[in-house]
């Protein structure tokens, strides 16, 4: 299939160029992460066999490249008043934004040690307890969850730490080939992160379950093809096969019937597999998390993903400044002068 797109487009550049803005040909060289054959991969090792017993602070050492395992404490954690964990996780963001230094000209040891507090302070504002312990442990705490749940928790961070070049994943890229310091990259990855394609996936999975809950699958389900959109969560371009992330959780924990029946569902109806959206709404809503708890591990366990981008990014020490093709209305352009002389030898 990617060979027959290969042929159809051609060579023309604008055309190849356009081809890699969704979900095309790779644009930017990386040693962090790839998906190959339908599997993922963190530096070459499958993600998969290591959120079988590797933590997010594991995973954070292997994409960082770190020279040690960091600890994710709550140590520079500010008070913020806000409402909900979107809300502080922004403000925590926005203030470590504002503070931290450029990246450019500091070392990839002093880049991880701010990293580490980054992701802690992150962890901090969408409910984590003080402390030291490993995220997920706090995490579990601050939501009161049970303690079946614990181990779930991390086993769904560490699928989450990164997936290759995801659109959140650029856009701390992007701004971290500025010299714009940690805090600001991270930011930049949350606000792509919650677009309602990306990240803020799982408000319409968890909206899906609760129309679910009030009819039936089948009903929801053909409400959903009927208004002419994708049944949410269902489905990815890079795992045609299924998501092995989605597969990997929901095989870690007794899904709800009635969450299994929809799954079913959609599969019998779409042939679409269910993604890691789906997988993380089931766990919230199986062990009583907060609502926003999928949103909340999403950015928490890829914010892991956005520090290694962004420090390799600075490593390269290049600004990404891509060109647009102009394709509006027509250029008014300025009359040139005449040349000098010009008027003198018409009189002649």
């Amino acid at each position: 299939m990617t060979l027959v797109r290969r042929r159809r487009r051609g060579k023309r550049p604008d055309v190849i160029a356009a081809s890699t803005i969704a979900w095309g040909e790779p644009i930017i060289t990386t040693t962090i992460s790839t998906i190959e054959s339908g599997r993922l991969y963190y530096r070459g090792r499958d993600v998969v066999d290591l959120s079988s017993t590797a933590s997010l602070e594991d995973v954070a050492a292997v994409l960082w490249d770190a020279p040690a395992v960091p600890r994710f404490t709550s140590e520079r954690q500010r008070a913020v008043a806000a409402d909900s964990m979107r809300a502080r996780a922004y403000a925590t963001l926005a203030g470590a934004a504002a503070t931290s230094s450029p990246t450019f000209g500091r070392a990839a040891s002093v880049l991880c040690e701010e990293a580490a507090a980054l992701v802690g302070c992150l962890a901090s504002a969408v409910g984590a307890v003080p402390g030291t312990s490993p995220v997920h442990i706090r995490l579990a705490k601050g939501w009161k969850a049970d303690e079946a749940s614990v181990d779930l928790i991390r086993r769904a961070l560490v699928l989450l730490a990164d997936q290759e070049l995801t659109t959140s994943a650029f856009a701390a890229r992007v701004t971290a080939s500025t010299g714009a310091s940690l805090g600001a990259c991270v930011l930049a990855g949350l606000a792509a992160l919650s677009g309602p394609l990306h990240g803020g996936a799982s408000v319409r999975v968890q909206s899906l379950f609760g129309e679910v809950a009030r009819t039936n699958a089948d009903e929801a389900i053909q409400r959903h093809l009927a208004s002419g959109w994708a049944v949410p969560g269902f489905g990815h371009p890079l795992y045609p096969e299924g998501d092995p992330r989605a597969a990997a959780l929901l095989a870690a924990f007794d899904v709800p019937a009635h969450l299994k029946t929809t799954i079913a569902a959609v599969g019998a109806t779409t042939g679409q597999a269910p993604t890691i959206d789906v997988a993380l709404a089931a766990l919230a809503e199986r062990f009583n998390l907060p609502e926003d708890a999928p949103f909340a591990l999403f950015a928490v366990g890829r914010s892991v993903g956005w520090l290694a981008h962004s420090i390799e990014q600075s490593a390269i020490g290049t600004m990404i400044r891509p060109r647009a093709r102009y394709t509006g209305p027509p250029l008014m352009r300025p009359e040139s002068p005449p040349p000098p002389g010009s008027a003198a030898r018409s009189r002649g």
